[in-house]
């Protein structure tokens, strides 16, 4: 039986090693199979040639019966699968180009002068990582997936808690417990199929953080962890990524763009040092306005747009400052530090040529 195994084996690998098709092969196999059958059934017992093959009929039988029952299954799932009606096929689309229906979810965008059909084509084609899926996070994913953002990253280690649900409007009550990059994902996936959902339930470390980032066109970062913040700047960097950076205190907030190889600073330059103990408390700690992170997180999506279509002119190299208390509004404008140790070295190697 090895032996007939063995011509078996040569028979399939070897005539795909020179180009055999599938169905060729197959007729091969199944005339060995044949053949062996015969020489099994024919010849007396004890003959070399049927102890050569086995030397009973029936184990080739029950081979053949296995072998006929997988056949059938595959013959039956692709009937099956024939079946289906276009309309319920998932379409197969080349990158960048749009599935059924989306140009007219997104007319809105199309009707715009500044962003149109080719910026829609780009915002299709882009690639965005938000780091972070609680109060700013939530907003921004939103947005980004109803203006049709082509692939979405999110990444955070938390889960969802009872405490989120004030300010981050992209989990709900019945999804408590569960990590927030999942929550996240069914939420993008419910709003719009037509976005690539990539979740990361890891927290952003150094040692990976540059990797990651290289693989988007785009950062948007809503962390609420000084740490955090520095190795996104760090990697957006060396990756040559925009940075949209988002942060919250209480009543206001602010969003900028940091961008440091166009001559505007990095997060370091503007926030060198972590703040002394209890000068930055938490939201937890010092407590926050509900609404607040989705005005900020909304504009953080707006600016998103704008740097992947190029239209208007985004906050690079400027801040804006939401004061939800009092209803202001107010813009500065941010200098680069030169002897800033992430983005410093960007502006020598600039003024050495």
């Amino acid at each position: 039986m090895l032996l007939a195994l063995l011509l078996a084996a040569a028979i399939w690998f070897g005539g795909r090693r020179i180009g055999w098709p599938v169905q060729a092969r197959l007729t091969m196999l199944a005339l060995l199979y044949v053949a062996i059958l015969a020489v099994n059934v024919g010849l007396p017992p004890g003959n070399p040639l049927r102890q050569a093959t086995g030397g009973s009929a029936g184990e080739w039988l029950v081979l053949g019966g296995v072998a006929a029952l997988v056949l059938l299954y595959r013959a039956g799932l692709g009937r099956l699968r024939g079946h289906v009606r276009p309309e319920n096929r998932k379409p197969e689309l080349a990158p960048g180009q749009f599935a059924p229906g989306e140009v007219q979810r997104y007319a809105r965008h199309i009707a715009l002068r500044e962003i149109g059909g080719p910026g829609q084509k780009r915002l299709k084609a882009a690639k965005v990582l938000v780091v972070g899926a609680g109060g700013l996070g939530s907003p921004a994913l939103l947005y980004l997936t109803g203006a049709g953002i082509g692939t979405l990253g999110v990444i955070d280690d938390d889960t969802v808690e009872q405490t989120n649900l004030q300010r981050q409007i992209i989990h709900t009550d019945a999804r408590t417990g569960m990590p927030k990059v999942f929550s996240a994902e069914l939420a993008i996936r419910a709003l719009n199929p037509n976005v690539a959902v990539r979740p990361y339930r890891r927290k952003l470390t150094a040692d990976m953080a540059t990797a990651l980032v290289e693989d988007y066109d785009l950062v948007l970062d809503g962390t609420d962890d000084i740490g955090t913040r520095y190795v996104v700047n760090a990697a957006c960097i060396a990756a040559r990524v925009p940075l949209i950076s988002g942060a919250l205190s209480q009543w206001e907030g602010q969003v900028t763009i940091f961008a440091p190889w166009d001559g505007t600073p990095c997060y370091r330059c503007i926030f060198p040092d972590r703040p002394a103990p209890g000068l930055a408390p938490s939201c937890a700690e010092a407590g926050v306005l509900g609404p607040l992170p989705g005005i900020v997180g909304t504009i953080m999506a707006a600016e998103a747009i704008k740097e992947l279509t190029g239209a208007g002119e985004t906050l690079r190299g400027r801040m804006a400052i939401h004061d939800a208390l009092w209803g202001e509004n107010r813009t500065i404008l941010l200098t680069p530090r030169p002897d800033c140790p992430d983005c410093g070295h960007l502006r020598r190697g600039a003024a050495a040529r």
